[in-house]
């Protein structure tokens, strides 16, 4: 059987019903729970952890790649940054959500497309 969003194969019977597709466990769980990157809350909670943590909060690898990327080019598309990373637009997303709620990163209009770049 076909994923209806990512196109990936999986095996019968890991299907996931939702508003009438067909979706692989990973597009099930970015359709019930996608990331969001204007998040106040979220936002104040990297904040006070932040401080807690006497002001250095934990990346994960693809994270630092991500950082690094746009030290190196200032400044990314999407795309690109996929392409470099070989990892799925919703990986991205997500992994992008995090870093914005760190303010690290956040997002810049350039001739009416959307890059990321370093806070």
């Amino acid at each position: 059987m076909i994923c209806d969003r990512c196109s990936e194969t999986m095996k019968s019977g890991e299907e996931r019903e939702h508003f009438g597709q067909n979706l692989c466990e990973d597009c099930y769980m970015d359709a019930l729970s996608p990331a969001r990157t204007c998040d106040p809350w979220a936002v104040h909670s990297a904040r006070s952890l932040a401080k807690s943590k006497g002001g250095a909060l934990q990346l994960n690898e693809t994270q630092k790649k991500i950082l690094m990327i746009l030290k190196e080019t200032g400044g990314a598309e999407p795309a690109t940054i996929t392409d470099k990373l070989e990892i799925k637009p919703a990986d991205l997303e997500r992994e992008a959500a995090a870093l914005r709620h760190m303010e690290k990163i956040r997002g810049e209009l350039r001739n009416g497309k959307k890059f990321l770049i370093l806070w």
